[in-house]
C-alpha cells in the first residue's frame, strides 16, 4: 500500500499513546485525520487542537462522511480495542483497508534507517533518550510516552532516519525490520497473549533475527550482539557512578573508546541502564560521544516516568507508569536512593486481571518494600473480571501491616492522613488521571503547608 495515495486516516483507539504518535505523523503529512476513543484525555484534546475530529460514542454513524470513501481511507486500529467494537466491525464488513497500528509503523519505517528499542521494561524511556540524541541528525521518533523535552510522543524530523519503540504486546514488533535495535529486558509479561514465558522469549529472539545490522542488549540476555551493563564488564559499560546534587555522574567505556563525567538527571540505576542503551545505539549509528554526552545532560525525562508532581522540602508526590513488579521495585529503589531517610507510601492500581493473577506474589513482594501501601481496584482495560482475582485478594498477599484498600473517592483523604513525606502513585490505568486531581487538591489544601 502506498501511503501517498491515502487521503484520509481514521484511528480506532486514537487516544492510545502509540496510536496518537502515528496520528500526529499523518497530520504532519497533510492527511485528513479523525478517530474514535472511549474517553476524552489530554492526548485527545491535544489532537483536536491540531484539527483532528474525534468522537467518543461507539457508533458507525459518527464516522465523518468524508471518511466513508474506502478507496481514499486507511483505517488503523490498536489491539487494545475489542474485536466487536462497532466501528471496527463496520470498516471490516465494508472492506475498508484496515491495518493494525504495528503494521502501519512497519510500513512507515520500512524505507528509513530504523533504530528500534524493545524490551518488557525501559523501552519508552530508552527510545525517548535515543530520540532526543537523534534530533541531531533530524530523525523522526515514534515514542510510547510524552517526552518532557518536546511535550510530544512524535519528534518530527526528516524521513530518512526513524526511532521507534518496538512493542512486544501481541507480537507487534515482528512487523519491524530495524537496522539497529536494542533489547532492554525479556522478563515475563503479557502472559494473556503468550501463555508461557518461553513463547515471549522466542518472540524476542525472532525480533532480534530481523535486525539487519547491529543488535545491542542488556548483558545476561540469551542473545547475540553487543552487550551493555552498569559496573559489570560489557561492550558498553557505565562505571564510577556518583550522585551529585540530585543527578548522576558516570563514565562509559565503549568497545573502542571511553568518555568521562556524563551527567544524567533521571533517578535510579535502571535509568542509567536506559541512558547507556541509548548511548550505545547512537554510538553504533555514528553520533559522536561528545554530542551524546550533551544530549544526556539535557534530557528531561518522559511524562509518567518518575515525574515529580509536587516537590517541596516537606512533601513529594511522584507519578510513574510502573505496572509490573520489576518496574515497581525499580521505582522503590530510586526513591530510596534519592530520599533514604524518608517514609515512603505507594499508591498502586493493578492493571489487568490476568497480569495481577500471573504475578500476584511478585506484586506483593515489590509493594511490601514500601513503608505504606494503598491499593486501588484492578483496572480492567480490555479484560472481563476473573472470579476471585481482585484487589482484596492481592492485598492479603502483601506482607506489610501498613496496607489498606483505597478508592477514588477516599484516595485524597487516605494520602493526607498518612505521615509519609514521599508518595508514589503507580500504574498503567486511569491512575494517571487521578494523580492530576490529587495534585491539584493537595496544592489547594493545607497539605502544601506541611
Amino acid at each position: 500500500m502506498n501511503i501517498n495515495s491515502i487521503h484520509n486516516v481514521f484511528f480506532v483507539g486514537i487516544g492510545g499513546i502509540g496510536m496518537s504518535a502515528i496520528a500526529r505523523y499523518f497530520v504532519a503529512l497533510g492527511k485528513n485525520v479523525a478517530g474514535y476513543d472511549r474517553t476524552p484525555s489530554q492526548i485527545t484534546t491535544d489532537l483536536e487542537a491540531l484539527g483532528v475530529e474525534i468522537h467518543f460514542d461507539d457508533d458507525s454513524k459518527n464516522i465523518p462522511i468524508s471518511f466513508l470513501n474506502k478507496e481514499k481511507t486507511l483505517v488503523i486500529f490498536t489491539p487494545a480495542i475489542p474485536n466487536n467494537q462497532s466501528e471496527l466491525v463496520y470498516f471490516e464488513e465494508n472492506n475498508f483497508n484496515v491495518l493494525k497500528r504495528a503494521k502501519v509503523l512497519g510500513m512507515i519505517s520500512k524505507n528509513t534507517f530504523c533504530l528500534a528499542v524493545a524490551g518488557t521494561h525501559g523501552k519508552t524511556t530508552t527510545s525517548a533518550i535515543l530520540g532526543h540524541i537523534m534530533t541531531k541528525v533530524n530523525a523522526t521518533s515514534f515514542l510510547g510516552g510524552i517526552s518532557e523535552n518536546y511535550d510530544s510522543n512524535l519528534l518530527l524530523g526528516e524521513d530518512k532516519i526513524c526511532v521507534v519503540e518496538a512493542d512486544e504486546f501481541d507480537r507487534s514488533f515482528l512487523q519491524l525490520h530495524p537496522n539497529i535495535a536494542c533489547i532492554t529486558s525479556m522478563d515475563a509479561d503479557h502472559l494473556d497473549i503468550y501463555k508461557e514465558v518461553t513463547a515471549l522469549q522466542e518472540s524476542f529472539v525472532a525480533f532480534s533475527q530481523q535486525v539487519s545490522e547491529t543488535l545491542i542488549f542488556a548483558k545476561g540476555l540469551p542473545l547475540n550482539g553487543l552487550t551493555y551493563a552498569v559496573n559489570e564488564r560489557a561492550d558498553y559499560m557505565a562505571f564510577n557512578l556518583k550522585i551529585d546534587s540530585g543527578k548522576y555522574i558516570f563514565d562509559v567505556k565503549t568497545p573502542i573508546s571511553e568518555i568521562e563525567n556524563i551527567e544524567f538527571h533521571l533517578p535510579g540505576k535502571h535509568n542509567v541502564m536506559n541512558a547507556l542503551a541509548a548511548l550505545a545505539m547512537a554510538d553504533v549509528f555514528g553520533i559522536s560521544l561528545d554530542e551524546i554526552k550533551d544530549s544526556l545532560r539535557t534530557f528531561k525525562g518522559v511524562k509518567r516516568r518518575f515525574t515529580y508532581k509536587i516537590k517541596t522540602p516537606d512533601f513529594v508526590l511522584i507519578d510513574d507508569y510502573a505496572h509490573h513488579p520489576t518496574e515497581i521495585s525499580a521505582v522503590e529503589n530510586a526513591i530510596r536512593e534519592m530520599y533514604p531517610l524518608e517514609k515512603v507510601m505507594v499508591v498502586f492500581q493493578p492493571h489487568l486481571f490476568t497480569r495481577t493473577r500471573d504475578f500476584a506474589d511478585d506484586f506483593a513482594a515489590s509493594l511490601s518494600k514500601f513503608d505504606e501501601i494503598l491499593l486501588l481496584d484492578i483496572y480492567p482495560a480490555r479484560e472481563l473480571p476473573i472470579p476471585g482475582i481482585d484487589a482484596t485478594w492481592l492485598l492479603n498477599k502483601i506482607e506489610n501491616k501498613n496496607k489498606k484498600l483505597t478508592h477514588k473517592k477516599t484516595l485524597l483523604k487516605d494520602i493526607q492522613q498518612s505521615s509519609s513525606k514521599v508518595v508514589a502513585m503507580l500504574g498503567a490505568g486511569d491512575i494517571g488521571v487521578m494523580i492530576t486531581d490529587v495534585t491539584n487538591q493537595i496544592l489547594n489544601s493545607s497539605k502544601n503547608e506541611i
